[in-house]
């Protein structure tokens, strides 16, 4: 029986070795060195990932930044949504079903909800948008009313464990105050959403050392 084994790597021949010791006739030379390989590519994804984290993250630590700086007061962040259309084709001498292929996608406006401070960023980034009372020319901030922005999602640490940068994200909609109740006894919550041109996941963000705390 001829084996193939491609590379230098002794361990796997050894370790195909001691299996062909004690292999069964019912399986070939090439399903015992395929399955190595498999399991040789299982450990390696197992050793340079984080294995001792057990549960899923938690989603109310998180933060807004943008031009390196952090914005306060969040609450809520809606959900990060995208969807590609579709559409089909079929030609005549086709067979007797459509092909089926992608077309635009499109990236759903994100809403964010804050408690009323004495921060005003939010207002004047609105107020780029449209400038009320602005005269002819200046009604809108072109050159700087759409910002990238940063999502930072952190563990029960505090620690970042993920972040997201959002593209060219302008505000379409910003109710600067609520509905005002002499009675209640609620907080006062901002609500902006912000139209974008995608997202993606910060892959130099990495799983951080968790800490562990002495006595």
């Amino acid at each position: 029986m001829k084996l193939s084994v491609k590379g230098s790597d002794l361990s796997l021949v050894a370790a195909l070795a001691i299996e062909l010791s004690s292999v069964d006739e019912g399986r070939s030379a090439d399903e015992i060195e395929t399955q190595l390989h498999r399991e040789r590519d299982v450990n390696t994804a197992r050793s340079s990932a984080k294995t001792d984290r057990g549960n899923p993250y938690k989603k109310y630590k998180f933060q807004i930044r943008w031009g390196g700086k952090v914005v306060a007061a969040f609450g809520k962040v809606s959900p990060f949504d995208k969807g590609a259309g579709k559409g089909s084709h079929r030609g005549g001498a086709d067979p007797s079903t459509r092909s089926k292929g992608s077309r635009r996608t499109e990236y759903d406006a994100i809403t964010l909800e804050r408690g009323v401070t004495i921060d005003s960023a939010f207002d004047q980034w609105a107020n780029q948008v449209q400038n009320y009372g602005g005269s002819l020319g200046s009604g809108v901030s072109l050159a700087n009313f759409r910002k990238n922005l940063f999502l930072d999602f952190m563990n029960e640490a505090g620690q970042k464990a993920r972040s997201y940068k959002i593209y060219q994200c302008w505000v379409s909609e910003y109710k600067a105050l609520p509905d005002l109740d002499a009675g209640a006894n609620a907080i006062a919550i901002q609500h902006t959403k912000l139209e974008n041109e995608g997202f993606e996941r910060d892959t130099s963000v990495t799983e951080p050392e968790e800490p562990s705390l002495s006595k």
